[in-house]
């Protein structure tokens, strides 16, 4: 293959407003359904921003890992249990750019990574670049760095980073360098390291903070990064005192706010949040909003599109109605179980975090029993999502909705949770439920796409819902209440709420108000867009970050 040394391979030529080098550093990308190298919400968001930099022309190139493994395949023991499943995958919509380089990793000095390139006329994305390490001449142990995304092994997991930071840093290097080098999250912290060694300026380094989540926001001790080649080179212990904060730690985000020029979080919500929890940390950079969107052309399906623009009741009612169906052959094919289109949905969807509560309908088992068995109002449930595979805990409560709903014919849990069955949730749902704890989420881009389908959101007030409720008019919100209760106490009174706003608000609002109901549906869509479309997001990155 002819080697495109310092081009992007854009196939444009970049809109002048949208002219600037941008480097875009992801740990994972949701591209498309055949690409699963991606674990949830971060990668949907990533995989937007990239499908509408293409659309607008934007001079940007995506970077991120080749992961050998994905992050893993759900699959299902005898008795219906969550299993996890790792196995390899096979791109051969990437080419091999030719592109090598070494990364210092650990006592290793020579450590190849290697650059696969995803060409932009594949999937409609800016041109992208995968890095493996699974290449000759690497021993074992350096081969399978790029095995699992969010690998369980500490060791690993910096290593990733370092490749992902250092290595990506370098194939940049290699393809010409950029204007703004981009973090998409604290993974690739090891690239503002290396790109400040070589002269880059603070100018030049953006930032993206995507959750107050302790796990999102990772801490390590500074000795122990050192001598794994974190910072590009060793480190004086003078250098690494400066780096530290809590007593000899390196903080990705706070370190990551100290370097960038300018950071942003991920709604209006989020970035107040942000600033408040490091606010007390010296040299951190200003934390602005930009909130999440997701790209209408990739998520929203055309005959809702049309049925929606042309304000055609009709229409979409028959078309929500096949793609009910749709999504019904799923849950049949699944669970045996004869799933009913007239009957009003709920669809729970999302990865299988804590503080997201997937069983927050089940906090009151009578309540819930009365809800599921009302044969005036009937209904049936979804829950669907991807615990972490090692997230005992929250694969705990994936079992238990397995096992609560296995006697019941109107409750289902699904397996494979990813592109496809995603979208299928969206078009075939009535009501999307999100139920974080308040400020825990920090965007939460789901109900995006289930309102541009049609499946009106109910949720508590957080992430992006702040920005775009109307209460009773596009959706249906929670009270908010004080979030520094005990969580105990939250999520009995969120719990409680939940079911009066189903059984009040929501259920009869479907079944005896459906004229009202569609008005919901359409003003839920004229809300989300373009407000909440990536091509106004990826427009804000360049005029407010880059």
């Amino acid at each position: 293959m002819e080697n495109k040394y310092n081009t992007w391979f854009h196939p444009y030529k970049p809109v002048t407003k949208y002219k600037k080098k941008v480097a875009y550093f992801s740990m994972e990308f949701g591209i498309d359904q055949s690409f699963n190298i991606y674990s949830g919400g971060l990668g949907f968001l990533a995989g937007s921003h990239m499908r509408s930099g293409f659309e607008l022309k934007q001079n940007m190139i995506g970077i991120g890992m080749l992961w050998k493994y994905g992050y893993y395949d759900q699959a299902r023991n005898d008795d219906q249990t969550l299993r996890t499943e790792f196995n390899e995958k096979h791109f051969d919509f990437l080419e091999d750019t030719g592109i090598e380089v070494e990364v210092k990793l650990h006592d290793n000095p020579h450590v190849k990574v290697r650059a696969y390139v995803l060409k932009p006329e594949v999937f409609g994305t800016v041109p992208m670049y995968f890095l493996s390490t699974d290449v000759e001449g690497n021993d074992h142990l350096s081969r399978t760095i790029t095995n699992h995304l969010y690998d369980n092994n500490p060791v690993t997991r910096i290593s990733q980073s370092i490749i992902l930071g250092i290595g990506g840093a370098k194939v940049v290097e290699a393809l010409g360098g950029a204007d703004t080098y981009h973090l998409n999250e604290g993974h690739a912290l090891p690239a503002f390291y290396y790109l400040r060694d070589k002269g880059v300026k603070k100018d030049q380094m953006v930032f993206t903070t995507h959750t107050p989540e302790k796990a999102g926001n990772e801490e390590r001790e500074a000795r122990h990064l050192n001598r794994c080649g974190f910072f590009g080179r060793t480190l004086s212990e003078e250098e690494l005192q400066q780096e530290t904060v809590n007593g000899g730690m390196i903080n990705y985000t706070i370190a990551a706010l100290r370097m960038a020029k300018k950071a942003n979080g991920v709604s209006k919500l989020h970035a107040k949040v942000a600033n408040d929890m490091w606010k007390n940390y010296d040299g951190v950079s200003d934390i602005i909003p930009i909130t999440n969107a997701q790209n209408q052309k990739f998520w929203q399906d055309t005959s809702i599109k049309k049925a929606w623009t042309n304000k055609k009741a009709k229409a979409y009612k028959t078309r929500k109605t096949i793609l009910k169906k749709e999504l019904f052959d799923e849950v049949y094919k699944q669970t045996g179980k004869i799933f009913d289109p007239k009957v009003l949905t709920f669809v729970w969807a999302r990865r299988f975090a804590g503080y997201k509560r997937a069983d927050l309908l089940l906090h009151d088992i009578e309540r819930f029993k009365r809800l599921i068995s009302n044969e005036k109002y009937p209904v049936q449930i979804i829950w669907v999502g991807k615990p972490y595979p090692f997230d005992y805990q929250a694969i705990d409560v994936f079992n238990y909705l397995v096992n609560q709903s296995k006697g019941e014919h109107n409750l289902a849990v699904l397996i494979g949770y990813e592109i496809d069955l995603s979208k299928k949730l969206k078009c075939g749902s009535d009501v999307w439920l999100n139920t974080p704890r308040i400020t825990r989420e920090a965007s939460g881009t789901s109900g995006m796409t289930a309102a541009m389908n049609g499946s009106v959101n109910v949720s508590t007030n957080d992430g992006w819902i702040p920005e775009f409720e109307k209460d009773g008019e596009n959706c249906f919100v929670l009270p908010e209440l004080d979030y520094r209760l005990p969580v105990w106490d939250q999520d009995k009174i969120d719990a409680d709420n939940l079911y009066d706003i189903l059984e009040n608000k929501v259920i009869p609002t479907y079944y005896d108000e459906p004229k009202k109901w569609q008005d919901i549906v359409f003003s839920a869509m004229d809300g989300v867009i373009p407000e909440f479309t990536s091509r106004r997001m990826a427009d804000d990155y360049y005029k407010k970050l880059f």
